[in-house]
């Protein structure tokens, strides 16, 4: 492969379409989707001027941009680079210039929002740029030409009964929609330039290609099992909001609103409903009470949406991509969670998990509602065991203790609390 014509580097922007909601799915499923599609590719070639490729009219990258995407020797930066990576995969998937499956290589990418929020910077585009007060600010009118072109519509005269916006729907809007993909590079471009003599160490680039080739890997999920959960949630659910509207003869018992005030009625007095609140009125409820509540919590139990999320957002492998969030804590550098939010799952204490999750995975309501009292809970436990290692693997389960508090102690001088903690003592 030629050294793309001899570039260094490739600064891009793209703007794509896909049918696929991008807040729940997450990038990896959003280009998978059969109608995705690369709009407009805005790029600068070693800070040059910026050009933009209107792919969704019939144009077609230069030989040289190509083959700078597939040369690790040149450095590729975008703003929130994951995006790009995973989307012109592929694009390049489709002109069968990758394996399908495959990801670019993330060691020759760059990301600007990573560099950004290792300096404390707003970690979205139009937020940087202001603070930096750049001369080439993001253009305001972004977000409804993106409604407009990259998201479906309903069919009408304007897109020839077509569920996209195509440039020819609306000549006048595409063209903008050029100039802020234009836009785009230049401002990043310009960050770029204001942030140059405060670069992010080589050790950090290092980790964050660690952490693409993680979300690229993924983890895979027992599917079959996340259905039979889904599956008997929804049927529980729907029993326990018709106990708790028999027993309250509320129209909607899952109203916040209703339960309080049937609460007030009813001589209890609540500031709201958050968990904490509930498992303190019920310490001393009444008999007429404590039912309300007890079928209020497990109605409330949210740990098992994840399941919902799950299927939200795993890939047609099986496997779920792109939940690790680099540099999301700006203040520590530590990771963030995105979707399933792995580094938020509720822990397993069932001491008979196997027998529960196989009930679950059978869809065996009745022995469930037998043999445990509150089936979401139970729900909410086996969280875990949906994510299962490949043949012949294993997964180990870790995790640091207070680790952040710890630190903070240590680097404060505060030996007192580090005592504290070497010798297991509560905080």
């Amino acid at each position: 492969m030629n050294r793309g014509d001899h570039l260094k580097s490739l600064s891009i922007d793209i703007e794509t379409f896909s049918s696929e909601d991008l807040t729940r799915s997450g990038v990896y499923r959003y280009a998978e989707a059969p109608d995705f599609r690369v709009l407009l590719f805005g790029y600068s070639c070693d800070g040059g001027p910026v050009s933009v490729a209107d792919l969704a009219s019939g144009e077609m990258l230069p030989p040289a941009v190509l083959s700078a995407l597939l040369d690790y020797h040149v450095v590729k930066w975008a703003f929130n680079a994951s995006f790009e990576r995973v989307c012109l995969s592929r694009y390049l998937q489709d002109l069968k210039l990758l394996p399908e499956g495959r990801f670019l290589s993330p060691s020759s990418w760059r990301c600007s929002m990573v560099w950004c929020e290792y300096l404390g910077l707003p970690h979205s585009l139009a937020g940087a740029g202001e603070v930096l007060n750049l001369g080439k600010q993001k253009l305001e009118e972004g977000k409804d030409l993106i409604r407009f072109f990259c998201l479906p519509a309903k069919p009408s005269l304007l897109n020839g009964q077509s569920e996209r916006n195509l440039p020819w729907s609306d000549p006048k809007r595409w063209r903008q929609f050029v100039k802020y993909n234009r836009r785009d590079v230049e401002t990043e471009e310009e960050i770029r330039q204001r942030v140059s003599h405060h670069p992010v160490p080589e050790k950090v680039w290092n980790e964050y290609a660690l952490d693409q080739e993680i979300n690229d890997r993924g983890i895979r999920v027992d599917m079959p099992f996340v259905q039979s959960a889904l599956t008997v949630d929804e049927s529980v659910r729907t029993a326990l909001s018709t106990e708790l509207q028999q027993r309250t003869e509320l129209s909607n018992p899952n109203s916040v609103a209703q339960i309080r005030q049937w609460l007030e009625n009813h001589g209890t007095e609540v500031r709201d409903l958050s968990k904490k609140q509930v498992k303190e009125l019920l310490a001393d409820a009444s008999e007429e009470i404590r039912p309300v509540l007890l079928l209020r919590q497990q109605l409330a139990k949210s740990s098992t949406k994840k399941y919902q999320s799950m299927t939200d957002a795993v890939s047609k492998d099986g496997r779920i991509r792109g939940m690790f969030r680099f540099y999301g804590a700006s203040r520590s550098g530590r990771w963030s969670g995105r979707s399933v939010q792995m580094q938020n799952l509720p822990q397993n204490h069932l001491s008979d998990l196997s027998e529960a999750r196989a009930l679950v995975a059978a869809g065996d309501e009745d022995s469930l509602g037998l043999l445990y009292d509150a089936v979401p809970d139970v729900l909410s436990e086996l969280i875990r065991t949906a994510f299962v290692p490949a043949e012949g693997k294993k997964f180990i389960v870790a995790d640091y203790s207070a680790v952040e508090a710890r630190v903070i102690a240590w680097l404060a001088g505060e030996a007192w609390r580090c005592e504290a903690f070497a010798q297991g003592k509560d905080i």
